[in-house]
Order: structure tokens, then sequence, then C-alpha cells
């Protein structure tokens, strides 16, 4: 399979300065980031007045090209709240740009460097649970897409919190017509780190392969980091060592034993001991959430159907539990607003009519004898 390389001198050549206009209707603000085969910018949309992000091939290889040209297509092909829309294609002194929305603020590759450490877990959770709605969106596509590069460095929030997948100039389709097959098959490439060891060795990749990835991401936002690279695992079994992907419990204590759990299984080395689906993989994180939310609240057991009333005096609580048939509960409803009058009325009388305690047992002899005297009189 052929790989293409490129100089950072070739690459520099070809990339663009601020204020520099394209097709006449887009102007370079600044770049915002590069990888080995294109270039992304922010730039103004002069027609609409808006921003977007324009990303550039850095290479003059057609091949790349075609491969270029089919990312925009694809992208262009779906909508999701998680992924950018591609609005324009074209090309201009041979080069090629892909016009898609713009997503401010910094990666969250950018965010862990500036504030090292775990990032909070319901945060994590929260942004998972919408990429595994991406990912099923994807992956059930008319023409599955497999994404093959999910990273912290592929993901940012948008201004409305929302979490955002970047960058499929990896990503795979299936599907497509023979003419699309044929160049789908020529870029080869991946993350360390990130990457499950069927990618790495190019042993072809499915929906599992982006599972793995989304599982070693999470990994890294919830402990602050990095875990082992897939290669560096397979080493350790071969050699009938410990795998060294510890616990991301071990290491983030707050990330809890079944969470853990959770992102170990999406991290199999083999892809047929990972989750099956997205949808299974959002699932069981889902059932962490539950599980949580249900030991926060404490519980009294009763041995059938409790309806309980509460009446609040100053700062006293009275709780009133009666137990109820399961075909009673009118008449609980109304033995329970009977219960809370006679507790309402009781609370007032208690406040305007404070009891009076028997007169002082100390005062009582010479109380006694003064009776006594006036008898005597």
């Amino acid at each position: 399979m052929p790989q293409h390389h490129l100089t950072e001198q070739s690459s520099n050549r070809w990339l663009l300065s601020a204020g520099t206009f394209l097709q006449s209707r887009y102007r370079i603000l600044r770049e915002l980031g590069r990888g080995g085969m294109g270039a992304v910018y922010e730039a103004t949309d002069l027609r609409l007045g808006h921003s977007v992000a324009i990303k550039q091939t850095l290479t003059e290889d057609q091949e790349l090209w075609v491969q270029f040209e089919r990312e925009a297509r694809l992208m262009a092909s779906l909508n999701h709240p998680a992924l950018p829309r591609v609005s324009d294609y074209f090309t201009e002194g041979n080069r090629a740009f892909l016009v898609m929305q713009f997503v401010g603020g910094a990666d969250l590759a950018e965010t862990l460097a500036q504030q090292p450490g775990p990032i909070p877990k319901r945060v994590v959770v929260a942004w998972a649970d919408q990429l595994l709605d991406a990912l099923i969106y994807l992956h059930s596509h008319d023409r599955q897409v497999v994404h093959r590069d999910i990273k912290p460095h592929n993901l940012k929030v948008n201004a409305n919190g929302r979490i955002v997948l970047l960058d499929f100039g990896l990503a795979k389709s299936r599907g497509e017509s023979h003419a699309d097959k044929q160049s789908g098959q020529s870029i080869f490439g991946y993350s360390p780190r990130y990457a499950p060891l069927e990618q790495i060795q190019d042993r072809g990749t499915t929906p599992q392969s982006d599972l793995y990835a989304l599982g070693a991401t999470l990994y890294h936002l919830l402990t602050g980091v990095k875990p082992p690279d897939a290669l560096v695992r397979a080493a350790a079994v071969i050699a009938s060592e410990a795998d060294p992907l510890q616990p991301a419990c071990e290491i983030n204590r707050a990330v809890g034993e079944e969470l853990s759990q959770v992102l170990s299984r999406a991290m199999a080395q083999n892809p047929h001991e990972r989750y099956r689906s997205a949808a299974e993989f959002r699932e069981a994180l889902r059932r962490v959430g539950r599980a949580e939310s249900v030991d926060e609240v404490e519980f009294v057991a009763h041995f059938g159907q409790i309806e309980a009333t509460v009446v609040a005096f100053g700062e006293n609580n009275v709780v009133a539990a009666s137990r109820v048939a399961a075909g009673s509960r009118l008449r609980a409803h109304a033995l329970a607003a009977t219960f809370l009058l006679v507790l309402t009325a009781f609370g007032l009388f208690c406040r305007y009519y404070p009891w009076k305690l028997p007169p002082n047992t100390a005062s009582a002899p010479t109380q006694s004898a003064a009776l006594i005297e006036t008898r005597s009189n």
C-alpha cells in the first residue's frame, strides 16, 4: 500500500498567509493547525459574513487529491450535531480546498496540555454519550463510515457546550462505487496511543476500531494520562508480561471501578472482545450513570407500597408513612390528607397555645404550708 510523506520544507511553500483571498470569497485570517497531509485555516466568508474553516492539501499528489475530494463528498453527505458541515470544495492554483463549519476554541489536546490532570467525570461521560450518538449515526449510515482517527486533537467543544468530532482525512466508507473503493484504499495512517492494533498493523478497520479509539480518548480525558500504545501492549502479551494498560480507576479513583471496566472492554486488543456496536457501548455507559444516580439516594426498605407525607414545622420535619394496598390508593390519599390536616392543626395549636409545665416542685412545700395556715384561721 503506498504511503505519502511530506517534508516540512515542501509543505511550507504551500501554506497561506493571513489576508490571502480564495475564490474572491474567502479571506484567510490565521492558521489553525497542520497535519501530515493538510493545513486548516480560519477564514471569513465575505459573501455570507461569517467564519469558516478551510482545509488545504499540502501536496500535488493526484492520489491524495482524489482522497481529499472523497473526504469532501463524504462529509457533505453527513448531518449530525457532533459533526461539522461541509459547504464548499474547490481547487485553485494547483491546490485543493475544503470549506466547512468553523468550531472555535481549543481542541481537547490543547486543553489537557494547558490544564494537566483529569477532566471531571460527569463532563467526560456527557461528551462520550454525544460522540457515541455520532458513531451510531456514522456506522449505520447507508455508506457506513469509520472515522479511524478519534483522539483529543480532533475533538472540540462548540459555543453550545456540545462536543464536535473533526478531521475525516483518514475516514473510510463502504457501499461506494467501484471507483470510490479503488481510491479509498490508498490512505494509510494512525495516531499512536489511540489507534487499535489492527489499524497499526494495517489489517483492516471496522466500527470496533472507532470504539477502541474512543475508549482510549476517554481514558486520557478521565485520567490525564495517555494510554499505552497498542503495539507496546501486544509486545507485553507476547513476552508473557502483564498488560501495561493500568485500570483507569487506579490512576483516578473518581473514575470508579464500573466505568473503568467499561473503558477496558472498549480497549480490548481483540476487536471481538470489544462492544459489538456504539449503541452497546453507550448503553454500558448509561447503566453506570443510572447505577451511580441510585447510589446517591438513601433508601428505606418496606414490605409494601408506601405513601409518605412530610409536614415541616420550623426546623423539624415530620414524616408520616402508611402502608397502602395495591387497590386502595384513593383511600390512602384521603387518609394521608386527613392526617396532614390533623398534624397541621396540632402544630398551630402548639405554636399559639404553648403547654404550661406544672408548678416547680421546689415551691410545693411553701404552697402547702400556706394552705394549712389559711384553713387553720
